[in-house]
């Protein structure tokens, strides 16, 4: 080849490099669209919305909040996969969504690990574990001890099968040893009507949710199942306080995007939103979450801890979706 056609090719090659750069340099130059696999009104809704309306205006594009509910967030989870991997369709995904459906539906039509990259652990909602007054324990011990004694006497309920209130009762079962049945309800407002009402005992339910019942004496906090005490409930301990470590589940949300997605796109959205999350006037808006904004590789990591956490337990509980 001579020197004419060797320098033309780099040419060509230096200018595809040059476009592909100036391409992505320029993200965004049109809306981006979030993708949301609940109904609106609900935790992971709120903090989507928020954080849409500070990237927004940190972006300087719209960014448009679809909510995709049903189906155990499965038809919105395909949405994001068969969509352009350019940055501008995103998925909000859930411990469901993300870690949990995996495992729980043996023909699922994604992959997780496969189809999404990881782009930022964006809030995490740890729940709080509420009895009805009528139950005698005033303590995890308490309640433990008095579980082994009445064996199958505790209900305890959920927002449906495979539900982040589902697994934190699994998970009780397994740590404590105890058997207490589990009610499956559709949706939160169900099953706190029926947890007040005493049809049923027992629920690990979001601490935003169950802070005016606790406050109203309607709902005794026994345990906050975060590593820390939340700020809403000081006054209440921590599960590996109150004697059952490794008792640790959050409702939590973040943020990933169609396989393939370009690496800048990504480190840009990333860094936009830890920086967005650290924002105190951010956080005052998603009041009863925890604002993380983290790292695509440690979102990557955490997501996979998850996964194989949750994938223990549904086999061992054998958990099946409804």
């Amino acid at each position: 080849m001579g020197w004419k056609k060797i320098a033309a090719t780099w040419a060509a090659a230096l200018l595809g490099l040059t476009a592909s750069a100036s391409v992505h340099a320029v993200y965004p130059d049109h809306p981006i669209k979030f993708i949301v696999p609940v109904a609106p009104g609900g935790v992971t809704d709120v903090v989507a919305r928020v954080l849409a309306s500070q990237l927004q205006q940190s972006l300087g594009q719209p960014v448009i909040v679809e909510n995709r509910a049903g189906g155990s967030g499965i038809p919105a989870a395909e949405l994001v996969t068969h969509a352009k991997a350019d940055g501008y369709t995103l998925f909000m995904g859930t411990i469901g969504t993300l870690t949990v459906n995996p495992s729980v539906f043996p023909n699922l039509s994604y992959d997780p690990a496969k189809d999404f990259v990881p782009v930022s652990l964006v809030a995490s909602a740890p729940t709080v574990l509420v009895v009805n007054p009528s139950v005698p324990a005033r303590s995890v011990r308490e309640l433990i001890e008095y579980a082994k004694a009445h064996p199958g006497a505790l209900n305890y309920a959920s927002f449906g099968n495979a539900t982040s209130p589902h697994l934190a009762g699994e998970l009780f079962k397994s740590l404590a040893g105890v058997q207490i049945v589990h009610i499956p309800y559709k949706g939160g407002a169900p099953a706190m009507t029926d947890l007040l009402g005493g049809r049923v005992q027992m629920m690990f339910d979001n601490i935003i949710t169950s802070l005016p019942h606790v406050k109203e004496g309607k709902l005794r906090a026994l345990a906050v199942t975060a590593p820390t005490r939340s700020k809403l409930m000081p006054d209440v301990p921590t599960m590996a306080e109150a004697g059952l470590p490794g008792q640790e589940v959050s409702g939590w949300v973040g943020l990933v995007a169609p396989a393939g997605t370009p690496p800048e796109v990504v480190s840009k959205l990333s860094s936009e939103i830890a920086r967005i999350l650290r924002d105190p006037d951010t956080q005052s808006k998603i009041v009863g979450t925890e604002a993380i904004g983290s790292t695509p590789e440690e979102f990557g990591s955490f997501m996979r801890a998850e996964a194989a956490k949750w994938a223990r337990l549904v086999k061992e509980a054998n958990i099946r979706a409804d």
